[in-house]
């Protein structure tokens, strides 16, 4: 077999060759939603929302705040390799803004802020979690300049999944230890045949939160063991909620007619939060033999709404 000669040379490129300044270039470029999308992909989060650069906490700029559907994720990012100076904002943004997950980004990581971070993973609460990632930049011959985001550090999620499975089997009662196996199975599921769709992490109760791509939708998963029914609903919490509804009932036709399926446009009059849901009825995750049904639903449901709603959802005023 002849050997090609014409194969490329991958050749590492200082950041400042692409960005002169960290705030006035790199900050504004990480913030655009292809460049989140690929952040969110690299550290395997459902979905990195932005929502605002340069946001003050106190007396100082918080380079990027997102959200990831449900909670405040914080970005830190510098163009030079790891400092005291930033261990110490990220820590103090975290509080200001309430953040669950707090990602650091840089040229390089200094082996002891690596520990620091392995160790707020390790010590602190199962809600909350601390990324460090190295953001590279590559080309081959004269080829246009390619980013890439390396992970460094991140939670032993095996690790804090266990102490969450722990706690629900010593304290939760059988109904949310049964909500909790069944979420669990789903993930699975959903890891294979549809892995564009990442819930967040479960817990014992009847509903599985999982983002759309932006902030104040979630496209979230139900299992109601009262009335015996899965559900998959866009939920619009807040203030603009039922601004939104009345801006999606006017596409209802056209939404529907995309899925294949009609849904149910749950208004709620009386709160500050609207639905539009399909619903599988006579669905009892008590009856563990049916899961592989459930799960099919799910998975199949879940894939083609988030298809047809979110470009939807992300095109409201």
């Amino acid at each position: 077999m002849a050997i090609n000669p014409n194969l490329g040379k991958l050749t590492r490129v200082p950041l400042r060759e692409a960005w002169k300044h960290e705030s006035g270039e790199f900050t504004p470029w990480l913030a655009q939603p292809d460049n989140l999308n690929a952040l969110a992909d690299a550290l395997r989060l459902s979905e990195l929302v932005f929502v605002a650069t340069e946001h003050w906490v106190g007396d100082f700029k918080l380079d990027i705040l997102c959200t990831d559907g449900d909670d405040q994720v914080i970005i830190e990012n510098q163009l030079e390799e790891t400092d005291h100076k930033h261990l110490g904002q990220i820590l103090a943004y975290a509080a200001g803004v309430g953040a669950k997950k707090v990602i650091w980004v840089a040229d390089s990581f200094r082996p002891e802020h690596a520990s620091a971070l392995e160790f707020l993973n390790e010590n602190t609460t199962d809600e909350l979690a601390f990324f460090g990632v190295q953001v590279e930049l590559w080309r081959i011959g004269d080829s246009p300049l390619a980013p890439k985001f390396e992970v460094v550090v991140k939670p032993n999620d095996w690790a804090k999944s266990g102490r969450v499975l722990a706690r629900a089997a010593a304290d939760a009662s059988p109904t949310k230890q049964l909500q909790q196996k069944f979420w669990m199975a789903l993930i699975d599921k959903l890891a294979n045949a549809a892995p564009q769709i990442r819930p967040q992490k479960p817990r014992p109760q009847h509903w599985l939160n999982n983002s759309i791509g932006r902030s104040g939708f979630g496209l979230n998963i139900t299992a109601n063991t009262r009335d015996e029914r899965l559900g998959v609903e866009l939920w619009m919490p807040g203030l603009q909620a039922k601004q939104h509804f009345a801006n999606l009932s006017s596409q209802k036709q056209a939404i529907e007619t995309a899925l294949g399926f009609p849904l149910d446009w749950q208004e709620l009059p009386d709160a500050k939060a609207c639905r539009i849901a399909a619903w599988y009825p006579g669905a009892s995750i008590g009856d563990e033999s049916r899961w592989d049904e459930y799960l099919a639903w799910l998975t199949q449901r879940l894939v083609k709404m988030d298809q047809v709603l979110r470009p939807v959802v992300k095109g409201l005023p």
